[in-house]
């Protein structure tokens, strides 16, 4: 049974010992293991992934025995296993303003082609509401009146729908470094609308358009806490145009053709288990 373990919280010495320690005492190898101090923050963080007997150690008393490390401690502690999900992996759709993308996550799982179920919709704007109504999926806005993001309440909802993928289609804020470490390991999915690693920030289709290309692309990719870093691809799409094609028409297309089918092939990716984020690169299965 492989579990992923993330920590976080104020910065002390310390902090990885008794994690460590169970893991070893519990007779888990250890996979890979990851620390990271935020010195401008004060902040710990941590991802450790193992491989334990569940016939030794059950999922539940993992658990229960980091709850505890976390309390005295005084970290955020989550623990995390595919291996011990009972049906379909959770996933939390997030999106701003355009619906194509987060449109098509949800066709894909309707079909029964992404073998997931979408358990919350969560938006910075109300726009997506409708969407997640017509799918009786459950919405919960985390944005002010100027679209700026509770990232706490983010965090709120997917501990709440219990969910094991953050699918960010066209979820147009970047994600703290501090939700990328509590849901690190391969559990952040992001459509980025640009060819990676060479188009990256707000903006890759002007970006493109600039230096004349006639190639335009997306990129699905993990989420790490360094933004658009390029090694983390899941799955990458493109589409040509024609010399003088308007920027306007290169994103209509992009944005309503090339980018959904883009993101639900990476989805389905992640969530048949064809690849996974190992040490922030990905590898095969």
């Amino acid at each position: 049974m492989e579990v992923v373990i993330t920590a976080l919280g104020p910065d002390n010495a310390g902090l990885a010992d008794p994690i460590i320690h169970y893991l070893t005492g519990q007779g888990a190898r250890i996979s890979e293991i990851q620390m990271d101090d935020h010195d401008e923050e004060q902040l710990f963080a941590m991802l450790c992934r193992a491989d334990f007997d569940p016939q030794h150690t059950t999922y539940e008393q993992i658990r229960s025995a980091m709850r505890q490390i976390g309390e005295h401690k005084k970290l955020a502690i989550r623990v995390w296993s595919r291996d011990a999900r009972e049906g379909k992996p959770r996933i939390a759709l997030c999106g701003t303003y355009v619906s194509h993308t987060p449109r098509a996550v949800l066709e894909n799982v309707r079909s029964g082609r992404i073998d997931a179920e979408i358990s919350v919709m969560i938006s910075n704007r109300k726009k997506l509401q409708a969407l997640a109504e017509e799918y009786n999926v459950p919405f919960r806005l985390i944005g002010d009146s100027e679209g700026a993001a509770d990232d706490a309440a983010m965090v709120d909802a997917l501990d709440e729908f219990d969910v094991d993928y953050v699918v960010l289609a066209r979820y147009m804020r970047v994600l703290p470094a501090s939700t990328c470490w509590q849901f690190a390991g391969g559990r952040i999915i992001n459509l980025h609308h640009g060819l990676l690693p060479g188009f990256p920030g707000f903006r890759p289709y002007h970006d493109a358009n600039a230096v004349r290309m006639l190639t335009y692309g997306a990129t699905c990719h993990f989420i790490i806490p360094e933004l658009d870093a390029g090694n983390q691809i899941i799955n990458q799409r493109t589409f040509s145009v024609n010399p003088g094609t308007p920027l306007p028409q290169i994103i209509a297309q992009g944005e309503t053709e090339n980018e959904p089918i883009c993101l639900a092939e990476g989805v389905r990716r992640v969530v048949d288990r064809e690849i996974a984020l190992h040490f922030h690169r990905v590898v095969a299965r």
